[in-house]
């Protein structure tokens, strides 16, 4: 058992010898993800977009790096072919464009979100369903989507990342029913949540206020709040859970 880990002082994950590979790895819930994977015993694959690990500004040392661009198919293929062995996929590469200034309201960018969210992590999952089959983890592989208010509201900034991101839902069940018993598929719906892709909306009152007001937790979300359910989900614990997205959210979903 794995003994490094203090963030939930009443809970600890034992992942020793477990392979897990998580998109979108270097910043934000895919980071938290990961390190979180990494302090419960796991070997854990990351990706980026940059060409290698060295090109960031933070220390990735103990994760392996492989650079991927979620919106290029042969790029997927050969990071899934990349593995030697695989466990748990965690699909959660990729930004909302307006982020960077783009308007998903134009119909290439509009398609390039749905491509980058949902298109880009059906083809991960494709990609790598061969070595998951072949994973001996207690309670069986599995596969996360990161799915998002946006696939529950309309949010009017983001109508290709919100689409994309109810796809992941419906993804979700359809993959969950396909691989039945032998991948487990789930997801988890992550409310506002500190990053760098939501910095500018968290400093923005006028957009973090009235999810604040409406969050019955009373704040906003940070990585290890999103890491915690899928690191259960995909646990032995959650062994018959397949099929379902989990929102993480602080209550903001209930709240009326």
């Amino acid at each position: 058992m794995n003994t490094q880990q203090a963030d939930w002082p009443n809970l600890q994950f034992d992942y020793d010898n477990c392979h897990v590979l998580v998109t979108g790895g270097t910043s934000g819930i895919g980071a938290g993800i990961a390190a979180a994977y990494r302090a419960a015993g796991a070997q854990v694959t990351i990706t980026g977009t940059r060409p290698c690990a060295a090109d960031y500004d933070i220390d990735l040392d103990g994760y392996r790096y492989l650079q991927l661009d979620i919106e290029n198919a042969d790029n997927i293929s050969a990071v899934a072919a990349a593995l030697p062995r695989l466990d748990i996929l965690i699909n959660n590469a990729g930004f909302a464009l307006p982020s960077s200034g783009l308007d998903e309201y134009e119909p290439d960018v509009f398609e390039r979100a749905v491509r980058m969210h949902l298109v880009g992590g059906y083809r991960m999952a494709h990609g790598c369903a061969d070595k998951l089959l072949k994973s001996t983890l207690p309670g069986g592989p599995s596969i996360i989507g990161i799915a998002s208010m946006s696939s529950f509201f309309g949010i009017d900034v983001v109508p290709g990342y919100g689409a994309a991101k109810t796809g992941v839902v419906g993804l979700t069940r359809a993959l969950a029913v396909h691989w039945g018993g032998r991948i487990r598929v789930n997801a988890v719906a992550a409310g506002l949540t500190a990053s760098r892709m939501t910095a500018t909306t968290v400093a923005n009152p006028q957009w973090s206020a009235p999810t604040l007001a409406r969050t019955p937790a009373a704040r906003l979300g940070v990585p290890l709040d999103i890491a915690g359910p899928v690191l259960f989900l995909t646990s032995a614990a959650a062994g018959w859970i397949t099929g379902q997205t989990l929102p993480v959210d602080g209550g903001f979903t209930v709240a009326g």
